[in-house]
């Protein structure tokens, strides 16, 4: 056997049969440097070494080799030189502190005729520019040499060695243009040096075919990346059209991709291939019709809301179940952003609901109630379009809701049969009264629906004269349904029938109109927001509760939809936790379990631990409780060798709740337990829901932000053990 056939084997093995950290390979691979398979005459030798080197070469062996491959960077055999260089790029990857060393004979490979050597060449560069930035600038330099490649093979006459569909080495290209994509990125005067190239591949370059395509395409990337002029990305945007009347489906799916990351920027170049992404909105494919759907909704605007509009609503139609979702909300948002007209919006959005309204948000059904309420002249069209939907079709639980609530608002505008705006229906009360029957008796009626249903009917008692004895009777009948909520409906309205019907009629007069901004809604801030607490010392006229909040907690992490209370530093309070209720024996037996009403009234309290982690220990301490408000006491202590610094506390709660968080007694928590942080919160429950808090816990420990959060599910009332739930 001929010492390359022998070589050959075991290169095949190595790759093939063993893995890379087996001990042999070990062997293996130091046998490559000791019988010197790279310095050997035979060039077919020397790159089954170079092989095996760039293709399992371990970090130790690419640091004991480096320099031999870059001596055979500078070899005058161009076979070697092409496998040196992408030995040389695996080198980089596996210990990129030896990029410099092949950075001098990078940029001399670019004189190369050899088509192998200038792409392994490029491929080096590029790798040596992404892994270290400093390079850029020396590498910027050869940018002519490269435009002058670039143009060598634009203009170059037919090889049959490297011509691909008629496009002369399309791999060289690539890479070339991706190189020049990096150097030209934020640097003015690389860009200028290839503007004129970058128009000319893509003024010569035939897309007809896959190559020419994939040149184009790489072409296009880079003219957006770089600082490009005006006119040359106006020429990419319509490069990209033209993909998009491709008939592969590739490379539709790219084209609509770019045109994603670069509708922001040149929105009126992508606006005049409108006509053509709407129509990739047919095609077969899911994933091009998501990337369409995409692109088509980032297109709305103003001046198209109508004609786009209606093409989306199309597509709603037909539109594969796991896009609906995604066309719903795109078109909710696009109508509340550029609507027209009021009647418009509610139009589209009921048009929504009627297609698709078991696939859109929960939100939608009070967006749209909120909408309705402030188009007060439109009620009257609202109400009769509503109930003729009703009645046609009770399938989509979202339209339904939305009906029965306009029905029960503007019963008595129905019931009247006058309305401008559309034609109107002679609807009698037994009709009204027949619809939401149906609905409360239906099986494809939601617990939701049914109570939309249940209080429609209830309102109608005060807006009809004739069927208040049936309205008593169907009420009556839920007083006793196995849903507790519609149960607990049913009995306040019977209730309100006997003992209060003289207050009836105000209790069930037409709601005011919702102010969208209002807390109920938004919170007044915007979600997923999340402001830090004033921590700063009050002034000494602000001492106690202050009177204007220092800032607030919007919406952390969107507990039970939000909160609007403010955060109100004050002086911190100091408060005594010393448990004297056992002293000498106990003098008051302990009840099992504890209760905060017992224990308010000896102001003895439990604490409880709700976070454990990296040393940090973080306790709630109940001080005081009367039957609106709860204060607490959260306590940090540090068990670990250093200080814990930059300590910070967020709280949220439900909106109903005010929540009031004096300022901490410090932001330094010292090591060895030696001292404690507290923070005094004061929470104010007027409507005795149950209490629910999300507290953020921030901070810094050697150097490292640690940020967790830890939720207590419930207060106790009768129990002082909260549920605490860490997230």
């Amino acid at each position: 056997m001929t010492l390359f056939h022998y070589s050959r084997v075991h290169s095949l093995e190595n790759k093939w049969v063993l893995p890379p950290v087996h001990s042999i390979v070990c062997l293996r691979n130091l046998r490559v440097g000791r019988v010197h398979d790279l310095s050997h005459s035979s060039q077919y030798v020397q790159s089954l070494a170079l092989c095996t080197l760039a293709c399992m070469g371990s970090a130790e062996m690419c640091r004991d080799l480096a320099p031999e491959i870059e001596r055979l960077l500078r070899a005058s055999n161009s076979y070697i030189k092409k496998k040196a260089t992408l030995c040389a790029v695996h080198i980089i990857r596996k210990v990129p502190e030896l990029a410099e060393l092949f950075t001098p004979s990078a940029r001399t490979l670019l004189s190369e005729k050899n088509h192998g050597v200038l792409h392994g060449a490029v491929v080096l560069i590029t790798e040596l520019c992404k892994r270290n930035p400093d390079t850029l600038d020396q590498f910027r330099k050869a940018v002519p040499e490269l435009v002058q490649i670039m143009k060598g093979l634009v203009t170059s006459s037919y090889s049959p060695e490297h011509n691909v569909a008629g496009i002369s080495d399309p791999f060289l290209q690539v890479r070339i243009l991706r190189l020049l994509r990096i150097l030209g990125h934020n640097n003015d005067t690389a860009s200028d040096a290839m503007n004129d190239l970058l128009a000319q591949v893509a003024t010569n370059t035939d897309s007809s075919k896959t190559a020419g395509s994939a040149v184009l395409y790489e072409t296009v990337l880079t003219i957006m990346d770089i600082n490009s002029e005006s006119g040359l990305r106006v020429l990419a945007v319509n490069i990209l059209g033209r993909f998009l009347l491709n008939n592969d489906r590739n490379i539709r799916y790219i084209s609509m991709t770019s045109l994603q990351k670069i509708v922001q920027t040149d929105h009126n170049a992508v606006q005049r291939h409108r006509g053509t992404i709407v129509d990739c909105l047919k095609d077969q494919d899911t994933s091009v019709k998501r990337r369409a759907l995409e692109l088509s909704l980032a297109l709305v605007s103003a001046v198209n809301i109508r004609s786009m509009m209606k093409e989306l609503l199309i597509f709603l139609s037909f539109c594969p179940p796991e896009l609906r979702s995604q066309t719903a909300s795109g078109i909710f948002n696009a109508a509340e952003r550029y609507s027209p007209s009021k009647r418009w919006h509610i139009d589209t959005i009921l048009h929504v609901l009627t297609t698709a309204g078991g696939d859109v948000r929960d939100e939608t059904v009070p967006n749209l109630i909120q909408l309705i309420t402030t188009a007060s002249e439109l009620h009257c069209y609202t109400v009769h379009k509503l109930y003729r939907a009703l009645v046609k079709d009770i399938a989509q639980q979202s339209l339904v809701q939305v009906a029965c609530w306009c029905i029960g608002e503007y019963g008595d505008l129905l019931l009247k049969g006058e309305c401008e705006e559309i034609e109107p229906l002679q609807v009698t009360e037994d009709d009204v009264l027949d619809a939401l029957e149906t609905v409360l008796q239906s099986h494809m009626s939601s617990p939701a629906t049914r109570g939309f249903a249940l209080t429609a009917t209830m309102k109608l008692s005060t807006r009809i004269i004739d069927n208040v004895d049936r309205i008593r009777s169907i009420v009556s009948i839920y007083g006793s349904c196995i849903d507790l909520e519609l149960q607990q409906r049913a009995v306040e309205y019977n209730a309100l029938f006997k003992k209060y019907d003289h207050m009836r009629a105000a209790v069930l007069e037409r709601m005011p109109v919702m102010d969208k901004n209002s807390p109920g809604h938004t919170n007044g801030d915007t979600p997923g927001e999340i402001k830090e607490p004033d921590t700063s010392k009050p002034k000494p006229a602000e001492a106690g509760l202050l009177s204007e909040p220092a800032s607030q907690v919007c919406d952390l992490l969107d507990l039970l939809g939000g909160t609007d209370t403010p955060l109100q530093p004050s002086t911190p309070t100091t408060t005594s936790s010393a448990d004297l209720l056992d002293l000498l024996g106990g003098l008051e037996p302990t009840p099992a379990p504890f209760d905060l009403f017992v224990l308010k009234d000896i102001h003895v309290f439990p604490t409880v631990s709700v976070y454990e982690k990296n040393g940090l220990s973080l306790k709630i301490q109940y001080d005081k409780q009367t039957e609106t408000e709860v204060t607490v006491s959260l306590i940090a202590s540090n068990s670990t060798q250093n200080d814990i610094t930059n300590f910070t506390l967020q709280a949220a709660v439900p909106k109903s709740v005010q929540l009031q968080m004096k300022a901490p007694s410090g932001n330094v928590i010292p090591a060895h337990g030696l001292g404690q942080v507290t923070q005094t919160v004061l929470l104010n429950n007027p409507n005795k829901v149950s209490l629910k808090m999300r507290i953020r816990v921030s901070y810094s420990n050697q150097g490292a932000m640690h940020q967790d959060t830890v939720q207590i599910d419930s207060f106790p009332s009768t129990a002082c053990q909260p549920s605490i739930s860490p997230l």
